[in-house]
């Protein structure tokens, strides 16, 4: 493991707090309130390669980080709850999870009223959650969670209510893509 990456995946297996003393545990257990009003964790769910320019004491990916998530099932599946709790958030459900499909849940509209409009914030959380699942070795819920985003880009697009830009779908396709 670099230097750089032990921080992060200390932090993931449960171990050390991020850099405002919170544990994995305790983020996957905030309310959607807090979520929803709390800017600074997300870089840490969700680490990518370029420094966030939002919070810029988050830990940066690695290779050595990289490689210890493709390398350790704990670390991939704390990632993976950091994934469910997000697209709760979001106000989806995992619906099967071989293959892997995720479905709009009870509470989507409700949820859909704080993310699912033009130009929202959470529009670049939702790139920066497919990016790092894609990266850390969690393609099939970057898939899944881009699939069921397609389809609800397609629905809202044909009752002409498109709330999610053409753009913010490129960036989407293109962030499981690479």
């Amino acid at each position: 493991m670099s230097t750089g990456s032990a921080p992060l995946v200390s932090f993931y297996a449960g171990q050390t707090p991020d850099d405002r003393g919170r544990m994995l545990g305790e983020m996957h257990g905030w309310t959607n309130e807090r979520l929803e009003q709390t800017h600074d964790y997300i870089q840490w769910l969700f680490p990518l390669r370029e420094r966030s320019a939002f919070n810029v004491d988050a830990p940066v990916l690695d290779d050595g980080a990289i490689a210890e998530f493709r390398g350790r099932a704990e670390l991939r599946g704390n990632l993976r709850a950091s994934f469910v709790r997000m697209v709760e958030f979001y106000g989806f459900k995992v619906q099967s999870p071989r293959p892997l499909r995720l479905a709009r849940a009870t509470a989507f509209a409700e949820r859909a009223k704080v993310w699912l409009n033009w130009g929202n914030h959470n529009h670049l959380r939702i790139t920066r959650i497919l990016k790092s699942l894609t990266e850390l070795g969690l393609e099939d819920e970057a898939r899944a969670f881009l699939a069921a985003l397609e389809e609800l880009h397609a629905n809202l697009t044909a009752l002409q209510q498109p709330q999610i830009s053409p753009e913010t779908m490129r960036f989407w396709r293109d962030a499981v893509r690479n």
